[in-house]
């Protein structure tokens, strides 16, 4: 076995490195060059992940009471099915946040709060994960509520392929009101 001197001052202080014993020197070269590559990949997708930063931080949760009423009074809605998106534009000037969102799940469909609560998670993440699509195409703020309409239990994918679809709508929703004012 070679000297711990020998190896570079990354991997010195590895406790795991320093007790691997190797039968041959071209086993510890592999040893090394897999956690060479698994570094590397390891950094790109780190990078990977910061860079799209998808998530729904509170600062984009719609809480605000006035606010929600305007949605149910002043709204403007586009459907598709089993969900259907209220929308409302708010005041550049108060709002740092591109959109405030939030979520229902009707207690008429779904009696159980596990079942409401567990709808409205997956709407949640199907919004985080798409979010980009509407944020590229957003030039002012926009309040929204997120509904689930049916008592039928779609699963996942076909909710998220249901919520691209509803905000291609949405998007294109939006380019017709600011072309019409």
């Amino acid at each position: 076995m070679t000297q711990v001197n020998s190896w570079p001052i990354s991997i010195k202080k590895t406790t795991f490195i320093r007790n691997k014993r190797f039968k041959s020197p071209l086993q510890k070269g592999a040893f090394f060059i897999s956690i060479l590559y698994a570094s590397f990949f390891y950094l790109c997708s780190v990078e990977e992940t910061q860079s799209m930063k998808l998530n729904y931080p509170k600062k984009e949760r719609l809480k605000s009471h006035i606010t929600i009423a305007s949605l149910f009074t002043e709204g403007k809605s586009v459907s598709k099915y089993p969900l259907r998106l209220v929308y409302v534009p708010m005041d550049a000037s108060e709002q740092s946040e591109k959109i405030k969102m939030g979520v229902s799940v009707s207690k008429k469909n779904f009696k159980k709060a596990v079942d409401r609560n567990y709808f409205k998670r997956v709407l949640r993440e199907t919004y985080r994960l798409n979010q980009d699509l509407l944020l590229s195409h957003l030039d002012r703020p926009y309040a929204i509520m997120f509904f689930y309409q049916t008592k039928d239990r779609l699963s996942f994918e076909e909710i998220n392929e249901k919520t691209i679809q509803l905000f291609h709508k949405f998007i294109i929703a939006i380019a017709n009101d600011s072309k019409e004012s």
